[in-house]
């Protein structure tokens, strides 16, 4: 009896085995014309993802400056796309619901990640568009609030600038996205004003005009129609005057330029027989109903014979 009973037991797990394999084999015979259609639609998204990449590189390396932001948009269009194919080829096959719960998932971890890595994502993404944009680039002179140098590369997260003493400063890109920044190399020409002083007793326009056409005489001094000197106001004890004329930058050397202008400038106002006063003081004790000097030196001595 206990044998006919195993006996019936395995032959209905057989028959259960058999009809579960034979339905997965009639669902796979099925489905086989869609896993084929899916797998070419994967396939034509991959072919289509490589064709769209190599045709917008040569667009992208001759409008980004940087190859590595080129690089990345292009991975992020591939990505893009072959996963376009890839929600296509779930949803032909008839799985909608997975499509759904990985979009729902993907928009879930790309919040949590966001969220845990907020300070990286923000240097990325601004370096990203300091790539697009296009502020400065390697070789570039910027000064920002924080740092004035020479820029050696920028990646995704920093901008490594060389400051003119050697050092290397290592930049978030989000302090250069979001600050004022001024780029000295953008136009290939810089103005260099030089403050001097001249007495009160001398002639601001003849002044003026020995420091204009002395200036105009050194080597590197560019737009001389533009070189100029103007009375800026009035010091403790000078006359202030502004003397003004460009050069090109980087190309020329900015302290040079301005050693020579100093120097240029000494020797006009020499030539000229102008003075560069030293500060004075004026000692007035008359002024308003006081007493003049030699009045109070009088009295005082009065008072100490007294």
């Amino acid at each position: 009896m206990d044998n006919a009973l195993n006996d019936a037991t395995l032959q209905r797990i057989e028959e259960l085995i058999d009809e579960k394999l034979y339905g997965w084999f009639e669902t796979t015979l099925t489905h086989i014309p869609n896993f084929i259609v899916a797998l070419v639609i994967l396939v034509v998204f991959f072919i289509t993802a490589k064709i769209v990449a190599m045709v917008l590189r040569k667009v992208f390396y001759k409008g980004m400056e940087s190859h590595q932001v080129a690089d990345l948009m292009l991975t992020i269009m591939r990505i893009i796309i072959i996963g376009l194919g890839c929600f296509i080829a779930l949803d032909f096959l008839g799985l909608k619901g997975t499509v759904t719960s990985l979009l729902a998932g993907a928009g879930i971890v790309g919040l949590a990640l966001g969220f845990a890595f907020q300070d990286i994502t923000e240097n990325f993404i601004a370096g990203v568009a300091m790539g697009i944009r296009k502020p400065f680039r390697p070789g570039d002179i910027i000064q920002t609030s924080e740092v004035f140098g020479t820029v050696k590369y920028l990646n995704f997260r920093n901008t490594i600038i060389e400051t003119f003493s050697g050092q290397l400063e290592i930049v978030p890109n989000k302090h250069l996205f979001r600050n004022v920044l001024t780029n000295y190399s953008y136009s290939g020409e810089r103005r260099i004003d030089v403050p001097v002083g001249i007495s009160y007793s001398d002639d601001i326009d003849a002044a003026s005009k020995a420091i204009t056409n002395k200036l105009n005489t050194l080597n590197g001094v560019i737009r001389q129609d533009e070189t100029s000197c103007y009375a800026a106001g009035f010091g403790d004890s000078s006359i202030d005057l502004v003397a003004r004329f460009w050069i090109h930058y980087p190309d020329g050397d900015y302290l040079r330029k301005m050693h020579e202008a100093v120097a240029a400038i000494h020797s006009a106002l020499n030539e000229e027989g102008i003075s560069i006063p030293f500060p004075i003081r004026t000692l007035d004790f008359a002024v308003k109903g006081g007493q003049a000097l030699d009045e109070s030196v009088i009295q005082f001595k009065k008072k100490s014979q007294a």
